[in-house]
């Protein structure tokens, strides 16, 4: 199946479907001005192959993602789900509508696809976290995913004897 061929159903059931990490100690690696972690992933069934990763800037708090992208038996790459901070503005350039400065999470939809646009082109403003960490906890939930330790913004982490701090 070519990724001109998904649809938003195909869509969301790889997104739904269930997935666990393969690499859960995964290492943080400097890539330019961003530090990066990358994690393997592979749906329940064994049929679906996926890539987990994080993308912190070193410079700007705001400017980081987390995605899921999608390895398709056909060799082509889509990126399904990316939460991403608040550092940029973003257009969806077919919605001619535009979101500014808000943390934002993409996904990827048919109708981008059939444009020829990015397949993750759209996106919509959220609430749902304010950091790095907070957007990862975000996308584990949302796509399903297993095997990896996340927290949403503001979890407070019981101490040693599980007091709270």
């Amino acid at each position: 199946m070519g990724i001109e061929t998904l649809t938003d159903e195909r869509i969301a059931q790889l997104i739904e479907c269930p997935k666990r990490v393969e690499n859960p100690q995964a290492r943080e690696k400097q890539e330019g001005k961003h530090i990066r972690r990358d994690f393997r992933i592979v749906s329940d069934d064994g049929e679906h192959r996926f890539a987990l990763f994080t993308r912190q800037s070193i410079k700007i708090a705001e400017g980081f993602s987390a995605g899921l992208l999608w390895h398709a038996k056909s060799g082509e790459e889509v990126m399904l789900l990316r939460c991403n901070g608040s550092d940029h503005a973003h257009p969806n350039a077919l919605e001619r509508e535009r979101i500014e400065f808000q943390y934002h999470v993409h996904l990827a939809t048919e109708r981008y696809i059939q444009a020829n646009r990015k397949a993750e082109g759209f996106a919509e403003e959220t609430q749902a976290y304010r950091t790095l960490a907070g957007a990862l906890h975000h996308l584990v939930q949302r796509a399903h995913i297993q095997g990896l330790q996340t927290q949403p913004d503001g979890a407070v982490q019981p101490g040693l004897f599980g007091e709270q701090p």
